[in-house]
């Protein structure tokens, strides 16, 4: 008889007779999602020189992600040129730093759906009459930022003389110091180093159309799932659009459709 209670239990245990929940278990098991950023980028990430700590539109939204799902968020800021390689070896869980979808990127990681749309601009000198748009680029010395979208396009370009900063707000001192003639950089960001300091313009049109996604590793499905749902959940409870007035001064404007890597 011992040995039947025995056996029925051991069955019973492999059949999950007994089990409280099918749901799959929560892939962030801590309560801890470490989060890696670039916060040199305002006003998506920015480090803030009171507290130390970063802040921005993009921090905002993934705290308000965490809350959904009653995560904590733990920033580490990275280098942005090291920030894939630092995900992939699991110094944290994503990446949130106004990270533009790319096949390359999207080769190596995967994307949540986008979350904002952007694109690259040209930004020059408040006194410059000579550079109108990306074909007066010719010849001229422009700033990027390290493994960032414009660095790319800066370099598939013919007559530039790229130089490329570990953060933007570096190309556009030296830009200001006279020793560049024009940056290259997402629009939003462009726009809110001139609304602060005045001293540049844009000109010509977007030369591209861009969207932000976060970035997880390509084996972290259930993670995936749960951060698409809670951006889900934040453009339909109107968080998003609060959160963009708080850092931009405007509404939000909900990316249209999912751009497919390849489509970019």
């Amino acid at each position: 008889m011992a040995n039947r209670v025995l056996l029925t239990a051991i069955s019973l245990l492999l059949l999950g007779v007994g089990c409280t929940s099918n749901e799959p278990a929560d892939p962030v098991a801590d309560g801890v999602l470490s989060v890696g950023t670039d916060a040199t980028y305002p006003p998506f990430e920015m480090v803030n020189p009171a507290t130390g700590n970063p802040e921005g539109f993009d921090i905002d939204m993934i705290t308000e992600v965490c809350r959904v799902h009653n995560w904590k968020p733990d920033f580490l800021v990275t280098p942005f040129d090291g920030i894939v390689p630092g995900l992939i070896g699991h110094k944290y869980d994503v990446i949130v730093s106004a990270m533009t979808i790319t096949p390359e990127r999207a080769a190596v990681v995967d994307f949540s759906t986008p979350y904002y749309t952007a694109g690259q601009t040209i930004a020059v000198p408040l006194d410059d009459t000579v550079i109108t748009s990306v074909e007066d680029l010719v010849g001229k010395r422009v700033g990027v930022q390290l493994g960032t979208t414009g660095q790319l396009m800066a370099k598939r370009m013919t007559g530039l003389q790229v130089f490329s900063y570990e953060n933007i707000g570096a190309a556009f001192l030296d830009m200001r110091n006279g020793n560049l003639d024009a940056v290259l950089n997402d629009y939003p960001t462009t726009q809110a180093y001139i609304s602060r300091h005045g001293d540049a313009k844009t000109v010509g049109k977007l030369l591209s159309t861009e969207q932000y996604g976060i970035a997880v590793r390509r084996a972290d499905d259930s993670l995936l799932a749960l951060i698409n749902a809670a951006l889900d959940t934040l453009h339909s409870n109107g968080t998003l659009d609060s959160l963009h007035m708080k850092w931009f001064g405007v509404p939000y404007k909900k990316p249209d459709t999912a751009i497919r890597p390849e489509q970019l």
